[in-house]
């Protein structure tokens, strides 16, 4: 969403006696943390879903649900170290102050998903191709033109929907009003406009990079159904245009339980499902994301690849 519409969004709630004090939306405790004027639940406010616990379980812990403390202890010191052979992390890049990683999840769970029981992603065949393809294209082809390069690259979108964290700007501005939920997401400032009134989903040949979305209450729980993915969306997980997500959020006290399942039997062989809690963050601050504006990642990361072509080029002769 464009920046004017937010702020038009955020006017027409302030008028409207909707827009949350800074701290609303984190106030109360236990199961009933609240209710809006028109009765909801609250879930006003800005959560975060930072977690360094892995989506999917990792390979040394496999046939294990949780892992020690020492575990935790070490894998919390390599996330939040500056040192250079943490594997995966580029040297050059940010220093650990910089990132927003958050913590291992306190049930010291070894995956974000919780079902399939062996916390990994059930990619049927047909999927597992799938994914193959697409890293062996991104090995063999990093940057023939920006089309190559993934959405975030290309500032179009980042964490997805349903949301996946990542290293830094793991952050959800939830606001409320009796016809929609609006959620301003930190990275890229997407903004997820959710209404609740049972408007039926776009026409299936409108397709979107995160979907459309559509909510609705089941006792104190929000429920959002979202489909009508793009074949060109990119989520932290595999997806095709048949995709769809059901997410809940149901919020006890400071933390909103939060889950969400996929469906799509083309690439998986079953539904899976993914759990985590969101935290209350009343003191955290988003900042404009200006990811287009001074941007000069694109057209070096292509400049640099014209350049790695051109010296092979030479050397070959």
């Amino acid at each position: 969403m464009p920046r004017r519409y937010l702020v038009a969004l955020l006017a027409v709630l302030a008028v409207g006696g909707l827009l949350p004090a800074p701290a609303a939306g984190q106030s109360g405790g236990g199961a009933d943390a609240g209710r809006t004027a028109w009765g909801d639940p609250d879930l006003q406010g800005l959560w975060s879903y930072a977690t360094i616990t892995p989506l999917q379980r990792p390979a040394e812990a496999q046939g294990r649900r949780f892992f020690t403390p020492e575990e935790v202890a070490a894998r919390t010191l390599q996330a939040t170290s500056d040192r250079p052979d943490r594997p995966g992390v580029d040297p050059g890049s940010y220093n650990a102050l910089w990132w927003d990683r958050g913590e291992m999840l306190q049930d010291r769970r070894t995956s974000q998903i919780v079902d399939p029981p062996d916390g990994r992603l059930p990619l049927n065949a047909a999927g597992q191709r799938r994914v193959d393809a697409k890293r062996e294209h991104r090995r063999m082809h990093p940057a023939d033109s920006w089309l190559d390069r993934p959405l975030w690259d290309r500032c179009i979108t980042y964490h997805g929907v349903p949301p996946v964290g990542t290293n830094y700007n793991n952050t959800y501005h939830i606001l409320q009003t009796p016809e929609l939920v609006a959620i301003h997401v930190e990275n890229i400032h997407d903004v997820r406009i959710i209404p609740l009134t049972g408007r039926p989903h776009l026409d299936e040949q409108i397709r979107q990079w995160n979907g459309d979305s559509r909510g609705y209450w089941d006792g104190d729980t929000l429920v959002v159904e979202t489909r009508g993915y793009s074949a060109k969306s990119e989520m932290r997980f595999p997806t095709t245009p048949n995709t769809r997500a059901v997410e809940r959020f149901t919020r006890r006290g400071d933390v909103i339980d939060y889950e969400f399942t996929i469906e799509d039997p083309e690439i998986y062989t079953r539904p899976f499902t993914v759990n985590r809690p969101f935290q209350a963050a009343p003191d955290y601050v988003i900042f404009e994301y200006a990811c287009h504006e001074g941007n000069y990642a694109l057209p070096n990361i292509m400049a640099g690849e014209r350049a790695a072509e051109a010296a092979a080029a030479q050397g070959s002769k």
